[in-house]
């Protein structure tokens, strides 16, 4: 039977590339997007072109009514789900704590906090065996942010991330004997759109770089990788797992704010 998976965030960045690479390996993909139609029509032609199966659903994650209805659809037109990436998210800005805006915070909590959980409360309704469905595997797009507090200005983006990671680990033991394995990936500074501007600071880039002890920024290929392994049989003892992908984690010495 056809595997199918819901990426949320789908037409940018890492989910973008879980997309692509899920779908090479036979998943039927559902591409989800919030306001880029024209990216996630791209990312679904691209994918038919190369004999694979996808469907673009736009849908804002921190709406739950429209949650529901982008697993509604992939219901009707994929059929039964067997796989969740959670990889929308909302890059913030940089503020420091005294001056937290509480409606920008709320924006932030709504996206990558209460988005992720309510997303994964589709996911388990149409997943646990104990409805009727075939168990799976459930993937979060964590931070390593959420190990060190963030960098400077970035304590709210941190504490989301941290969420996560808490979410990650109770959902994993919740749901474990209804047949469905959740785990999360950390990734460091990674470079997509929600760090586009330093693809034009170098200086900036270099810092960040500096900071980590493989000497790099990572690229979304390289988060995709770990996140298709998660949801493989190759991981099917495996749950619960915060696993960084870190290029060896944070040097705090050398955390800065990137200008």
């Amino acid at each position: 039977m056809e595997r199918v998976l819901v990426v949320t965030g789908g037409s940018r960045g890492i989910g973008a590339e879980t997309a692509r690479l899920a779908a090479s390996r036979g998943y039927a993909v559902a591409v989800n997007y919030r306001e880029r139609a024209d990216a996630a029509q791209a990312l679904v032609e691209e994918i038919e072109s190369d004999g694979g199966r996808a469907i673009p659903v736009q849908a804002d994650v921190a709406e739950a009514a429209d949650v529901e209805r982008l697993f509604d659809t992939v219901d009707k037109e994929l059929g039964p789900l067997t796989a969740f990436v959670n990889s929308a998210g909302h890059g913030g800005g940089y503020v420091r704590a005294e001056d937290f805006d509480p409606d920008v915070l709320a924006s932030l909590m709504r996206v990558t906090v209460i988005g992720a959980m309510v997303s994964a409360r589709e996911a388990v309704r149409r997943m646990a065996l104990g409805r009727g469905g075939r168990g799976g595997a459930i993937v979060n797009v964590s931070s390593m942010a959420s190990t060190i507090g963030g960098r400077p200005g970035r304590t709210d983006y941190a504490a989301s991330k941290a969420a996560i990671d808490s979410f990650t680990v109770g959902l994993a033991k919740e749901v474990a004997r209804d047949g469905i394995r959740v785990n999360a990936v950390r990734p460091a500074v990674t470079m997509t759109d929600m760090v586009d501007q330093l693809r034009h600071d170098e200086a900036a880039r270099n810092a960040i770089a500096e900071s980590i002890p493989i000497n790099r920024i990572a690229e979304p290929i390289e988060v995709a990788h770990p996140i298709m392994w998660l949801l493989s049989d190759e991981a099917s003892y495996v749950n619960g797992c915060l696993l960084d992908v870190s290029g060896g984690g944070f040097t705090v010495a050398k955390l800065k704010q990137p200008k």
